[in-house]
Formats: C-alpha cells, structure tokens, sequence
C-alpha cells in the first residue's frame, strides 16, 4: 500500500493554515503539528459518510459498540483485558490531564514531569497551580534513558506522576523494567500515576506496556484514536481507570465541567478503526518506519552535525542539533529562513529540549525527500557540509 501526502489546503488544518502565525511565513513545508498528512483509513472515511448521511447530528450516546470497540483493541494489541466500567469517555488526552490533576491533587502538590516533553504536560501543572517537578531524561548520542535517582528524590515531593508513554518527543517508548521501576518509586512514595499513552499504537519494534496493566490500583489511562488512525479533529478520547475510588473522582470532575455528552463522527470512526483499521495501521507503521529511517540515513550519509534520538514510537523524530552551533532562536532561524522547514522548536518542551528540533515525518516519502534536500541544501549555503 502505498501513502501519497493529502493536499490539506482550504481545509482549516492547523499545521497549514497557522503557518504564517507559527513561522512568519507561508513558504515552507510544515512539519510540526503531530498530525499526518495521509489519508484516514478507508474504512473510517466510508463510517463517517454513511453517519453523514442522516441529516440529524443532535446529542449523542456513547452506544455498546463504543466501549466494545475499545475493549476488543486493547485486549487484541495489547494482550490487557479492560472492563466496561473502567471506561470513562472523555473529548481529548489534554483535556483529560486537566480533569486528572484537578481531581487528584491539590493546589501546592507535587507534579512530576519528565523533560523535555509535550507542551501541555507543563502548561497544565501551572495552570492549577501545582509545584512543578522536573525529572529530565538524560540523552547520549541518540539514546534517551531516565535519571531514577533523581526520579526518586523529586517522587518524595510528588503527589502526581504525569507520564508519557511512548513519549513525545523523544520517540521512546518505554521498556517493562524502566516502567515496573518508576511503578516501585511511585508506589513507595504514594504517587499516583497518569499516563498519557495516545502514540501507544505507533510502536515499531516492542509492544507497548499499558501502565495500568502492571499497577492497576494507581493508574489513569488516557488514549484516543486520533494519531493512529488521523482523525483528531474529531475530538474523540477515553480514560481507563481500573481503580474504583480514582475513577470516580475522575468522573465527578470531568462531568463538573459539562463535557459528557458524545461527537457522533467521533464514535463512528472510533469503532470503525478499532474494528476494522488494524491491517490498513500494520502498512502504515512500515511507511512510518521507512520514513524514519531514510532521514537517518540521510544524516549520517551526509555527515550532518545532526544526531536523531532512536525512535521507537511515534511519527516525530526528535533532531539534536547543538553540534550546528547555534543557539534556539538562530537554529529556528536556519530551519524557517534558510531551510524553508516549520519544526517544533525543542525550546518548546522546555528547557531540557534547548538545542534540538521535532520533526514529523507523518506523511509521504516524497514531501520527506523534498524536505532533507532542503536541509541539505541549506547546511551548504552556511558551510555545514
């Protein structure tokens, strides 16, 4: 199967339309906003216009098909046996970290983060005015491990553990030890945990390890379809949470703020892809990794002063780039002005991410090989080569 980029244009896309906002200009590949610009799988297209298709799209259930759906996927790709009531759905991974902070901690609590990471995780500690721990990743020559010692000594301050799982950006996705180890220093210090694990299907060479699945009695799951199968705009997520006093506390925040009640092209494409999808999500994981690879390999073939971190998960590739020399605001300089290129800058997942740059290969072969060529191309101008 083959996976042609998707012309987004004139269709509200973010990573499209904000590129004026975002970089200043218009003229560059956008390769930042964690979305793919391929094709939904067809089975979810041809839900979605069958849904369309009435022409009543009123308040919606969550219907038994939704929550067998979920059962069914996790049981199948994960090997975890999930039931019904610890499903909670919710309209978004984000929106969820929210309710969970809210819920189990209160203002002036410990809430530990391992850096760099995506955005909101940090935003949503201030937002409530939580204590923000940090607990950075240490990252030698492409290889991103933990720092348990200092997980440890911020864990006795911590009431939260904000996990991300695989994590982004970084692309790791976790081994069973390092996760039975964060388990042991959280269990130690009565530290709950939430686990954001919405990349848990992009993993290449491992199978993932739900968190709840190894400590049920202290873990918020919270995943969605959306970057498996791209419909995030759709605004489809749930929460698993195996523990019956945590779920509810949970629930009664989340259902404080008004969101209960279902998006019906949400539902229809989530059980639609976790019915159907999982051949169409084995092909596109090989594109994926393919796409990885190639940029690897253009880097070390070309000698560029440029070491990716080994992605395991995800369709983010996370660029360290301190050997170019610059500092944050002329390595995003390079990339927007000389490059032509709209990444995340790694200042954007905090201080730990000073240096480096995120790069979403979500799309095809083609627009990858324009965007390294321009790469290239720039690091000769400057002499980098």
């Amino acid at each position: 199967m083959t996976f042609p980029a998707i012309d987004r244009r004139g269709t509200y896309a973010v990573k499209w339309e904000e590129r004026s906002v975002k970089f200043g200009s218009e003229d560059l590949l956008p390769l930042w906003v964690a979305d793919m610009d391929l094709a939904s799988p067809l089975c979810v297209q041809e839900a979605l216009i069958a849904r369309a298709k009435h022409p009543i799209y009123g308040y919606t259930v969550y219907p038994d098909a939704y929550y067998e759906a979920i059962i069914s996927w996790m049981e199948r790709r994960f090997g975890w046996q999930v039931e019904r009531e610890w499903i909670i759905p919710a309209h978004g991974v984000v929106p969820s970290i929210h309710f969970s902070i809210e819920a189990l901690t209160q203002p002036g609590d410990g809430v530990l983060i391992q850096t760099p990471i995506y955005p909101p995780f940090i935003a949503s500690v201030h937002k409530h005015r939580r204590k923000f721990l940090e607990n950075r990743l240490l990252y030698h020559e492409g290889r991103v491990t933990i720092d348990f010692e200092d997980f440890e000594a911020k864990a006795k301050e911590a009431k939260l553990f904000l996990l991300c799982s695989p994590h982004n950006p970084v692309g790791r996705a976790w081994d069973r030890e390092e996760l039975q180890e964060m388990i042991r220093i959280c269990r130690q210090h009565h530290v709950l945990i939430v686990s954001d694990e919405i990349h848990s299907d992009l993993v290449y060479d491992k199978r993932h390890q739900v968190m709840a699945s190894l400590a049920p009695e202290r873990t918020i799951v919270l995943n969605a379809p959306s970057k498996t199968f791209n419909i995030a705009g759709l605004n489809t997520s749930f929460a698993i949470i195996p523990d019956r006093r945590i779920r509810k506390a949970y629930y009664q925040e989340q259902r404080s703020t008004g969101l209960s009640s279902g998006n019906p092209f949400g539902i229809e494409a989530l059980i639609a892809a976790y019915r159907f999808a999982g051949p169409w999500l084995d092909e596109i994981k090989v594109h994926l990794n393919n796409n990885i690879q190639y940029v690897n390999e253009c880097i070390v073939q070309h000698k560029l002063a440029i070491i990716p971190a080994k992605t395991e998960a995800t369709f983010l590739v996370w660029l360290d780039c301190r050997g170019l020399g610059y500092d944050d605001k002329a390595l995003q300089d390079f990339f927007i002005k000389e490059a032509k290129l709209g990444l995340n800058s790694g200042s954007d997942f905090g201080e730990a991410g000073s240096g480096f740059m995120r790069l979403n290969i979500g799309t095809s072969r083609e627009v990858i090989e324009a965007a390294m060529t321009r790469l290239l191309d720039a690091c000769r101008r400057r002499g980098l080569l």
